[in-house]
């Protein structure tokens, strides 16, 4: 165990430079883009959807937070949201980026997520779409100005922020993930994922829930550590919307819609990791 616990410390505080380089350049994108992919994504119409993948995967913090706050609104359609909390890497990209993963691995999976962010918005547009538009918006909705985290203060101290707080999730989750090898082994932990149909997926797919961004970082470093395989990452990565679903569930006062969209999203997310993991697809 003290092994663990040193080889956790070590390869934790070996990322905190590459985490700070990515988000600082990540915050300076952010404050240069200002919100624009905002002002796009609520103009795109019934093309929503396909802008709403695309958008959802620029690394802008709380973006998903934000079309949250445009659904409830009825700027974006059912299936925009659906699109932009698919395609949403929320911490997934900073971790994969500081684990020095290749280039070609990164793309391929952002891509995955954006693509599979537009059907599955597309689909539900066409399928569900109706549940929305019986609903009219609020008469008393207003966007909030902050809604898509205009993040205050320095890049440098906010990338500063971030950093800590991922590192902090990384330690604390290589050491789970370190003691669970320790005690049960890693080709016992690989078999429970991988030799029972769906379950992996299903089980990504709900660690993936967790409105939080330890979420992602879970979710990253289990396939990292080739615990689970790519299908059970891309559906844990896939429902994993950040702030988007705790932003709906808190002021979205409608649980039955809530509901079915959270549920609506996990239900895409294990069916394209099942798919995946069937067509043997690697990233």
């Amino acid at each position: 165990m003290p092994d663990v616990i040193l080889d956790a410390l070590k390869d934790s505080i070996k990322l905190i430079p590459f985490l700070f380089a990515t988000y600082l350049v990540m915050g300076i994108l952010q404050h240069a883009a200002s919100d624009r992919p905002q002002r796009l994504i609520r103009k795109a119409g019934k093309f929503g959807p396909l802008w709403g993948g695309i958008i959802g995967a620029f690394p802008q913090c709380g973006f998903s937070a934000a079309a949250s706050y445009f659904y409830m609104g009825r700027v974006v359609t059912l299936g925009t949201l659906i699109a932009v909390y698919m395609s949403t890497s929320d911490e997934m990209l900073p971790i994969l980026i500081s684990e020095k993963v290749g280039m070609r691995t990164i793309v391929s999976i952002l891509v995955a997520k954006i693509v599979i962010g537009m059907i599955s918005g597309f689909a539900v547009e066409f399928l569900f779409g109706w549940l929305a538009r019986r609903k009219k918006a609020p008469k008393s909705f207003e966007h909030p100005d902050d809604a898509c985290c205009h993040c205050a203060g320095s890049v440098l101290l906010e990338a500063a922020a971030h950093t800590l707080k991922v590192f902090f999730f990384v330690l604390v989750i290589s050491l789970v993930i370190g003691s669970a090898i320790y005690f049960v082994g890693e080709d016992s932990l690989r078999a429970l994922f991988s030799n029972v149909p769906v379950l992996g997926e299903a089980v990504a797919g709900l660690v993936g829930l967790i409105p939080n961004c330890a979420a992602s970082v879970i979710i990253t470093q289990l396939y990292l550590d080739g615990i689970i395989t790519a299908g059970s990452m891309m559906s844990g990565l896939l429902v994993s919307a950040g702030v988007g679903l705790l932003v709906l569930f808190k002021e979205n006062h409608h649980l039955k819609e809530n509901l079915t969209i959270a549920a609506l999203l996990y239900g895409c997310s294990v069916i394209w990791g099942v798919v995946i993991e069937v067509l043997g697809i690697t990233f």
